[in-house]
This record gives structure tokens, sequence and C-alpha cells, in this order.
């Protein structure tokens, strides 16, 4: 349930773009009627409104996560506030300057935060975030923590040139698919695998 519940935004992304490249005229109005006054100079054609529109739709969708987990009495986790922040900055420049290079940086933007942040909390505080969000669920020897975040730290610098690569060589299209089936995917595999790693110091720590 939480993959899907962070899922969220990507999905409206990817099915608002999917829904305006289809219907690039209707896409066309849409953005015209709720989107000419964020826009620079009041316009968006019907080869920018899809990607326009899904940018809005992400942005709210990250913002109705966060209302609903305030309105649950949940805390908020501090990477979902850093991912408002970047899709807002990022998103909010899309559609200003109608142009999508800003919407397709967040991902690695976002992906390089969280490589920063699990690299910056080991080496200047001490602090391993992989281990203090898993220790509850399994004993680890220290070196093997390590090599945990810095795996992870690999893992979201990898994604966020894989992101450029794809959002460079391909069409706009293409990088929304690869958005939603591509870094799910990689998520995926790369979970799986550091599941197979961990799994015999899961049958020792019983």
């Amino acid at each position: 349930m939480k993959f899907l519940f962070d899922l969220f935004p990507v999905i409206l992304f990817f099915s608002m773009f999917k829904w305006g490249e289809g219907h690039p005229d209707a896409a066309q109005a849409l953005a015209q009627q709720y989107l000419s006054g964020l826009v620079s100079g009041g316009i968006a054609s019907p080869a920018q409104a899809p990607i326009m529109l899904a940018t809005a739709i992400a942005i709210l969708a990250t913002v109705a996560q966060i209302a609903y987990l305030l309105l649950r009495g949940r805390k908020v986790d501090a990477m979902l506030w850093i991912s408002l922040a970047i899709i807002t900055l990022f998103g909010g420049a899309t559609i200003y300057f109608h142009n999508e290079t800003f919407i397709k940086w967040k991902p690695t933007v976002l992906y390089w935060c969280f490589g920063a942040a699990l690299l910056i909390s080991q080496a200047v505080f001490g602090k391993n975030l992989i281990r203090l969000m898993m220790e509850k669920q399994i004993t680890l020897p220290d070196a093997i923590w390590q090599r945990l975040s810095l795996s992870w730290a690999t893992f979201f610098g990898v994604m966020g040139i894989v992101n450029l690569y794809v959002a460079y060589n391909f069409s706009t299209a293409a990088w929304v698919n690869f958005k939603l089936f591509g870094f799910t995917g990689l998520m995926f595999a790369f979970i799986i695998g550091q599941s197979l790693f961990l799994s015999k110091y899961v049958k020792d720590s019983r």
C-alpha cells in the first residue's frame, strides 16, 4: 500500500500526460483555462499542454499526499517535504516557461538529494539513515550497514544519471514512459538484489 501511495503522483503524471498526448486540443483548452495565469505569455500550445497539465497534477498530488498524512495525524517524512519542494520549483518552472526540460531534471535532483543525504548524514553526523529505518526489522554488522548505505547512495546517483540520459536522448513521451515503468522496474530489481544479499543475515539473526 505504501508503495502505491508513494507512486501516486507519478501514476497521475503518467495518466494525464497520456490523456493530453491523445487529446492535444482538449489538453490545450484545459491548460488555457486553468494554467494561463501561471504561464509566461499566457499561451500553451497543443504540444506543450500535456506535459504542463501532467506537471500541475503531480504537484497537486504531492500536496494531497502531505495533506492526507497531516489530517491523519501521521508523520510526514523529510524526503516527502523535499520532494514537494523540488517538484514545486522545477514543475513551476516547466509551467511558467512552458518548457519540459525543468521537470525532466526533477527526478535527477531528487535522487541526488537522497544519495547526498545518505552520504552526508554518515560522514558529517555519524548517522546511517538506512540503519535508522531498518534496524528494528533486521540486525546487521556495522560494516554491512555502511555497505548498505553506500549501495543505496550509489544507486540513487546512477538513477539520476540514467534519468538525464533518457531525458536528453529520447522523446518526452519515451521519458514519461520510462519515468513510471523504467524507474519502477529498476527500483524493484535493486530491492530484490538487496533482499537476496541480506537474506543470510536475516537467517543468522533468528
